[in-house]
């Protein structure tokens, strides 16, 4: 589904503003202390190293969160599905109703014409007639009961075509919500099956194994942490020289910043969105979920800035394309920063090189280094207002 808002980048491609021989030489430092720290090659009686089942549940948890974001667009369709299903069924008795209405009309006129002589007056009832007065009376009665009766054939004929193509509309979306709960029933599925995965491979660890395993998540969020202290920095270093060039008043246009112009209001409503996120700290992850008591990762970001006055879509592929794009280096507080090449994750900077997230199942909502999963997992970052 991501495919079809962005290109998939290879993994040599960084984000712009990210790269510097300080985050390089941090990379290679931390890779070479994870290698020593977990080093385990596949154990004689056959079963997966321990870095071969971290890697394992890392992959299953992030299928999990991106098989999360299909189950959220599919219930979103299934949702407009069956409330425009409801409304067509809803139609289709109003037009029924009125059709019927018609018909009795029809019956009535047909019923007065039966009365009145069954069809207009002719010259046999010209002589016929009292006196012309009555003749001429009758004639004005009959041509305007017909006038009536063909403007009731007219109505009726319209009503019947529209109430038939209305029901065919119904028939044809209620087939199609069927087909929405079907793709519903299959995400939800597919989400079960990778958490169910993950937990068993975690369940055949013993302490030791857990111990060591947490010790891989240390130093990979010690890791996190200098690149996101490296990045800020450089955001630092950037807005310095930014306040310096723009307070020496300087002519040359050539060398104006890039970054998109910041509106006035958006620091406003980030800083409402910013003190939302931060009041759902240690809130689970729960799949699906949008708070207020649990988020997923969209979920949260939604609830953030609807906090704001900003209505987001429910889901990553949606929210991506929600805004303006601008480089890591130019990101600030409230921006929305997206993981992976299928954009299946999301978080809200906070400045720093930090962001409040719900990272994934079993977690809770905190926050964390936008590196906390490495360089090359950030996909983009989105200003939403």
């Amino acid at each position: 589904m991501a495919s079809q808002h962005r290109k998939p980048r290879s993994a040599g491609t960084r984000v712009a503003g990210i790269r510097t021989p300080a985050l390089a030489t941090a990379a290679l430092t931390s890779v070479a202390l994870l290698s020593q720290t977990a080093n385990a090659a596949p154990s004689d009686d056959g079963k997966p190293s321990l870095e071969e089942v971290e890697k394992k549940v890392d992959d299953l948890y992030r299928q999990a969160e991106s098989a999360t974001e299909k189950y959220n667009a599919a219930k979103e369709k299934t949702t407009k599905q069956r409330k425009r299903a409801d409304g067509l069924v809803d139609d289709v008795a109003r037009r029924t109703q009125k059709l019927n209405e018609a018909r009795e009309e029809l019956g009535s006129y047909a019923a007065a014409q039966y009365r009145t002589g069954a069809s207009a007056p002719d010259t046999a009832a010209f002589l016929l007639a009292d006196t012309p007065q009555d003749y001429f009376d009758q004639n004005h009665l009959m041509s305007r009961l017909t006038d009536r009766q063909k403007g009731a054939v007219d109505d009726y004929v319209t009503e019947q075509s529209a109430t038939m193509k209305q029901r065919r509309e119904a028939t044809e979306s209620l087939a199609t919500l069927t087909d929405s709960q079907n793709d519903l029933k299959a995400a939800k599925a597919a989400v079960q099956k990778k958490l169910g995965d993950a937990r068993e491979l975690l369940s055949k660890l013993t302490s030791q194994e857990k111990a060591r395993l947490a010790a891989i998540e240390k130093q990979r969020q010690e890791k996190a942490a200098r690149e996101a202290a490296e990045l800020a920095r450089q955001q630092a270093a950037e807005q310095a020289a930014a306040r310096q060039e723009s307070d020496g008043a300087s002519s040359d246009t050539g060398s104006s910043s890039t970054a998109p112009a910041v509106d006035p209001s958006y620091a406003t409503k980030a800083e409402k969105a910013l003190a939302f996120a931060r009041a759902q700290i240690g809130k689970p992850y729960v799949w699906g979920a949008t708070g207020p008591d649990s988020y997923d990762c969209s979920g949260l970001t939604q609830a953030v800035w609807k906090a704001a006055g900003v209505t987001l879509p429910r889901t990553t592929y949606d929210q991506v394309d929600a805004g303006t794009t601008v480089s890591l280096a130019d990101a600030r507080p409230g921006d929305l920063i997206f993981f992976y090449d299928d954009v299946s994750h999301v978080g809200v900077y906070i400045g720093n090189g930090m962001m409040i997230h719900a990272p994934k199942p079993g977690a809770y909502v905190r926050e964390e280094s936008v590196f906390y999963d490495g360089e090359s997992g950030i996909h983009s970052v989105v200003r939403p207002a």
